[in-house]
């Protein structure tokens, strides 16, 4: 018999928090627009800019600008488009579709000449691997470190940053393009002037509100030593795998990673089948990004690591967060191993 459902796929998407639960719900009573003077709209303005407030806190950029969109997606748009920036290709599809993949990787660091003129995320969301950010640098994908690394956004030295909410708690639908104050951003969405005149179109004010709680509880988090937890777990998961599947691969292993990510390849084994057995084993895990609307094909990223296409197409990605326990990491590698098993007999 299947026990409760475990949810391991905190890189695509995170649990919404009861504190953005809690100001979305309050900021459902917002009537006014908040490009209104009136009373009201001055409300709903206040909403928005206490939730600015909460993310540059969160992400230590008291000395930057922070404009919203609807998506770390849209932020990529806003901050990429007709720049011909440079990168490596390890970049999410929402980067990889405005910048040129010409960047080499080395022992899985991205090597860049001109900072300038390139875009590096701070994390890869299938592998967990952390890049280590140059000065100057002109964007940089945020994404997956904000709420599990340590950030201080005005001290990187970065040109331009892209976060998103719902994947630190926050709601799906809001994300935020950062740049230190007095940086010329083009906006591609004209109209109304909103943010700054960055970005037109009525503020999503219930879902900045949201977003804006979710980075506050997360700080926390960082702050109460959370991740350090979570990262034990994610040794614990990655021990307990290796002991009963001797050729599966840890990709990243030995590098700086996220403290939740775990990437396996089991070689043969395609990552999409291990999906879809996890799942009827009562586990939501994911085959590398879960963001390309249930696209399925050989991860680019690992084919960029020097994997063949075979290995890069057998991975699952697993990822932990603050509501993970060490019994559903454990009761997760039994139900994997046993698939594994399987697998294996069948194919002797």
């Amino acid at each position: 018999m299947i026990g409760p459902r475990t949810y391991l796929d905190y890189n695509a998407t995170a649990p919404l928090r009861p504190e953005a639960r809690a100001a979305m719900i309050a900021a459902m009573d917002a009537v006014g627009n908040p490009s209104s003077v009136h009373s009201e709209g001055r409300a709903a303005k206040a909403i928005v800019e206490r939730a600015r407030q909460q993310i540059s806190d969160a992400l230590g950029a008291a000395g930057s600008d922070i404009v919203f969109t609807s998506s770390a997606t849209e932020s990529a748009a806003l901050a990429l488009a007709g720049r011909d920036l440079h990168a490596a290709p390890i970049e999410h599809d929402a980067v990889a579709a405005w910048v040129t993949p010409d960047l080499p990787l080395k022992e899985g660091q991205v090597q860049v000449s001109d900072a300038g003129q390139s875009c590096v995320q701070i994390a890869n969301s299938e592998t967990g691997v952390i890049q280590k950010l140059p000065s100057g640098l002109a964007v940089s994908d945020l994404t997956q470190g904000f709420g599990k690394l340590p950030l201080a956004f005005d001290w990187t030295g970065l040109r331009m940053g892209l976060v998103s909410g719902h994947k630190l708690g926050g709601p799906k639908g809001v994300g935020a393009v950062v740049f230190p104050q007095g940086t010329d951003l083009q906006a591609q969405i004209k109209g109304g002037g909103q943010e700054m005149g960055r970005r037109s179109g009525t503020e999503n004010v219930i879902g900045i509100a949201g977003f804006g709680a979710a980075a506050e509880a997360a700080a926390r988090d960082l702050a109460d030593g959370v991740w350090e937890r979570i990262a034990e777990l994610r040794i614990i998961l990655e021990n307990s795998l290796a002991s009963g599947a001797n050729q599966t691969i840890c990709v990243g292993k030995g590098l700086e990673r996220l403290p939740n990510t775990s990437c396996f390849i089991t070689s043969g084994w395609k990552g999409e089948t291990q999906v879809m057995a996890m799942d009827l084993a009562g586990f939501a895990v994911s085959a590398g990004s879960a963001c390309s609307s249930g696209k399925v094909r050989a991860s680019g990223v690992l084919q960029a690591m020097g994997y063949s296409e075979t290995e890069a197409s057998s991975a699952i990605r697993v990822s932990l967060g603050p509501e993970t326990t060490e019994d559903q990491v454990l009761r997760f590698a039994q139900a994997w191993l046993k698939a594994e098993q399987k697998w294996r007999a069948r194919a002797a």
